[in-house]
């Protein structure tokens, strides 16, 4: 999953707010065209949190058939370790490779039962499971210890982007445990992420403009300096700019951008809120602008 962008697919939902199956198979197959390390379907960036069991169902599906076996489909799981359990066992029969366990909800606990509700989980599911560290959940090196004793558990995606508290956690860490760099805009803190060896990350801008987060990650494997810092300024730094501008833009600002250039994404469900009309005025010249930088066409 090293060799390239971890990609987070958007859910395709219609005007209407329902589930657009045939919209969202053509979406995934065109962030499958730009070559992958790795789909995450019904994740954060895919509103997982908003899906019932059968939408969830169909699009773990929708992503495991375009898949094709030719990169791992690592779908989300969350809520509690009872319900986590229940998206896992259809996120198993849909053909998923993997779970990616998205933050519990609500309540914030302590480190035997942030381990606990990994054994739970574990314990329920044939599939291996990629522990996501953000918000109220933050592993010690001790339970990092304890949770790679977990059989099926191979991996961490970091959200809180503690350089500190992550060395300490790969430090602690077996030999072949996965760590993944899961900040908001990951390629902004790519280089920090990689020198304390995470250089795997998620882009969410692969979900839109797969021509700019292919452009940054070669550049960032290349160690091409000048190439990074043209994106970042005159994109990436930019962009978080926009997003930091209103709650939930992380998600709803991506699948604006992905609307724009015209992908069958749909809106977001409430909660969340689509851009108003002057932060997407805002948006569509900040995507033509790194659009240019790497010579694709909006």
């Amino acid at each position: 999953m090293a060799n390239g962008v971890l990609s987070f697919p958007l859910t395709s939902f219609r005007a209407d707010g329902a589930l657009d199956p045939d919209g969202y198979r053509a979406y995934v197959a065109g962030r499958l065209a730009a070559a992958p390390g790795a789909l995450f379907p019904a994740c954060g960036t895919g509103e997982f949190f908003s899906l019932d069991e059968d939408e969830y169902r169909r699009t773990v599906a929708i992503a495991v058939e375009e898949a094709a076996g030719r990169v791992p489909v690592v779908a989300g799981v969350g809520y509690g370790w009872a319900q986590a359990a229940r998206f896992a066992r259809l996120a198993e029969d849909a053909g998923a490779d993997a779970l990616l366990v998205l933050p519990h909800y609500l309540v914030t606990a302590p480190q035997d039962g942030l381990v606990a509700q990994l054994e739970h989980l574990a314990d329920r599911t044939r599939l291996p499971l990629v522990a996501y560290q953000r918000d109220q959940v933050a592993y010690t090196p001790d339970a990092l210890r304890r949770i790679t004793g977990i059989p099926n558990v191979i991996g961490l995606k970091d959200g809180h982007s503690d350089l500190d508290r992550l060395q300490r956690l790969t430090l602690a860490a077996p030999e072949g445990f996965l760590f993944f760099n899961g900040a908001a805009t990951a390629e902004i803190q790519a280089r920090a992420y990689a020198g304390v060896g995470v250089p795997a990350y998620s882009s969410a801008v692969h979900a839109f403009a797969p021509e700019i987060a292919d452009a940054f990650f070669a550049a960032f494997r290349a160690g091409d300096t000048g190439a990074v810092d043209r994106l970042l300024r005159g994109f990436y730094v930019p962009f978080v700019q926009l997003r930091d501008r209103v709650p939930g833009y992380a998600v709803s600002l991506v699948k604006a951008a992905a609307r724009l250039r015209g992908l069958p994404v749909g809106p977001v469900r409430a909660p969340l809120t689509d851009p108003s009309p002057a932060d997407l005025a805002d948006l569509k010249a900040l995507l033509a602008t790194g659009l240019d930088l790497v010579g694709a066409a909006l």
